[in-house]
């Protein structure tokens, strides 16, 4: 019924019920409330606000809302104001600690007038009261309101956290889900990632190639990997990205009976079992490179049909047994290396026809071929790495094709190829030894110091203005192609200059030096004393904050 009547409909329930509420006592009070909620379609505390109005109506009182008195005018805002800009704009925490120094030396040279009520209440002020003053004049200082710094959707908000600590031995199904950027040294612009899940209990691992983050990718992909996981998923523990906390993965995960869960943000602990495979398997595997386009995802799905057996079967990996911490020492102690595949069969929870198929499929499995179907993909991806899909160079060809003949190629190589540097192509290749050049002498070099006397005189000029000059004074030895080697003398003398200014000892003493806390000026003004720091003597100087004092100018007593 709530929602379905009109606004004069409510105001006469509200009236016929007002004298009933009123000599009510407290349970029947509270069950008049329900009523009208159910009725009206209201809150709770609105109803309660519209029993007690027209009540005060129907006795005759008009209804008033007591404001507080202003206490800080446009008087105190302006000072507050003066004393903010003279403090280069610090918090109202460390302003509210300024101001009973700042005040006296702004009054003191005429830069604030106050009378002594307004005086008063500028040292009484607090912090909060400070920030709450200025912040429209904050925002117009920062050139109007900053946008929020993010958004914390309610799809986000109903996902429970699950740390580390609470995973406490699950059984196999319960994975952690994250994705792996390949998009080199930037992010801008569409490139493929890789969504890596792995089952907490055993380590199992699965990785699958994504074009782009959406969440019917993730959701799809979800669904492969559930056919390739040897177990059926019971839940997912995604960290906060907007590609899985959105209203497409979430409902569909729960449709599908698996428990949601997430890290904490910024905790990457939380997720340590997933971020230890980013690191070990996808980016072994894949480098740091740039990767994009349909054909490079192919590419990428071969390499990870074959890098799941051989990571999941043939690849040992240790798993955390306990950890304690001792005083500041953290003691940590791992089970033995083995494989996700002997961690399944040495799991109870793992039903006997899942042992029995993982068996026939490892009998069945040669490591060193799959290892030479990873290389065959990875040197087809070294030709892809960092490049745009229509700038492919060099393709090998489709090594599925040929897998006998590479497997038994590969297998004689290996060994034998332990100094040829970095087998996989995906990775970086390395840089060359500099070769040390001889100097050969420049046409600059007679006018160096031509140059450089521009330069004491004009020390913001260019380079293409000095090359103006030369040609000026020497048109038949320079022109416009002299530019790069101008330029590379001008850093050289200004890297020369820089290093000089560093290497010179500092400055003496400023010839007007502050008075000492506590001395009275020559105008008669006795400020108060600022925190300060007791004077060390060393080698017969002392300092205050890092500045020479003579003891001869202090008076003593």
């Amino acid at each position: 019924m709530a929602g379905k009547i009109s606004m004069g409909a409510r105001r006469e329930v509200v009236s016929a019920v007002t004298e009933r509420y009123r000599s009510a006592k407290r349970g029947e009070k509270g069950r008049i409330l329900d009523e009208l909620c159910a009725t009206t379609g209201w809150h709770r505390k609105h109803a309660v606000r519209a029993l007690r109005r027209r009540e005060t109506v129907g006795s005759g009182k008009l209804e008033t809302t007591r404001k507080r008195r202003r206490r800080y005018g446009a008087t105190i805002k302006d000072a507050l104001t003066a004393l903010w800009e003279a403090s280069d704009r610090v918090c109202g925490k460390r302003l509210k600690v300024m101001i009973p120094t700042l005040l006296p030396a702004l009054e003191q040279h005429g830069r604030l007038q106050l009378g002594p009520s307004d005086r008063d209440r500028v040292l009484a002020i607090s912090a909060a009261t400070i920030d709450r003053v200025l912040v429209d004049v904050k925002i117009a200082a920062s050139g109007g309101r900053r946008r929020r710094a993010g958004f914390y959707s309610a799809i986000r908000r109903e996902v429970p956290i699950r740390t580390f600590n609470d995973w406490n031995s699950p059984p196999p199904g319960f994975c952690e889900v994250d994705m792996v950027a390949h998009g080199g040294t930037s992010v801008a612009g569409s490139f493929i990632q890789t969504l890596t899940m792995v089952d907490v209990a055993t380590g199992w691992t699965e990785c699958l190639p994504l074009l782009t983050r959406e969440g019917s990718l993730v959701v799809e992909a979800i669904n492969r990997a559930q056919s390739l996981f040897p177990w059926l998923l019971r839940g997912v523990d995604f960290d906060n990205d907007s590609a899985f906390m959105n209203d497409v993965v979430v409902p569909w995960c729960r449709e599908q009976k698996l428990e949601v869960t997430r890290s904490r943000a910024y905790k990457k602990n939380d997720q340590a079992f997933v971020e230890q495979k980013n690191g070990a398997v996808v980016r072994r595997l894949m480098g740091y490179g740039r990767f994009d386009g349909v054909d490079t995802a192919r590419v990428m799905g071969r390499l990870y049909a074959a890098a799941r057996l051989y990571v999941n079967f043939f690849q040992p990996s240790f798993k955390l047994k306990e950890k304690r911490r001792e005083g500041a020492k953290v003691i940590k102690r791992y089970h033995l290396p083995s494989t996700p595949y002997e961690r399944a069969l040495a799991h109870p929870k793992v039903t006997a026809a899942v042992k029995k198929r993982l068996r026939d499929q490892y009998r069945s499995l040669d490591p060193v071929a799959l290892l030479s179907e990873i290389r065959a993909t990875q040197d087809e991806l070294g030709n892809r790495v960092d490049r745009r899909p229509g700038q492919v160079r060099g393709l090998q060809p489709d090594s599925t094709s040929t897998a006998p003949a590479t497997a038994a190629t590969f297998a004689k190589t290996l060994g034998k190829t332990t100094t040829s540097g970095e087998p996989r192509a995906t990775h970086r290749h390395p840089r060359r030894p500099y070769k040390t050049r001889v100097r050969m002498p420049s046409k600059l070099d007679p006018h160096i110091l031509t140059i450089e006397g521009w330069l004491t005189t004009q020390p913001q000029l260019t380079a293409l203005a000095i090359v103006d000059r030369l040609r000026e004074k020497h048109p038949e030895e320079f022109g416009t192609r002299q530019h790069s080697i101008v330029q590379r003398l001008l850093r050289a003398l200004r890297r020369k200059t820089a290093e000089q200014l560093v290497a010179e000892e500092p400055l003496g003493e400023a010839t007007t030096a502050a008075p000492l806390p506590g001395i009275v000026d020559g105008s008669g003004y006795v400020g108060p004393d600022p925190p300060t720091a007791p004077l060390v003597e060393q080698a017969g100087k002392a300092t205050w904050r890092g500045r020479p004092v003579d003891f001869a100018s202090v008076p003593s007593g």
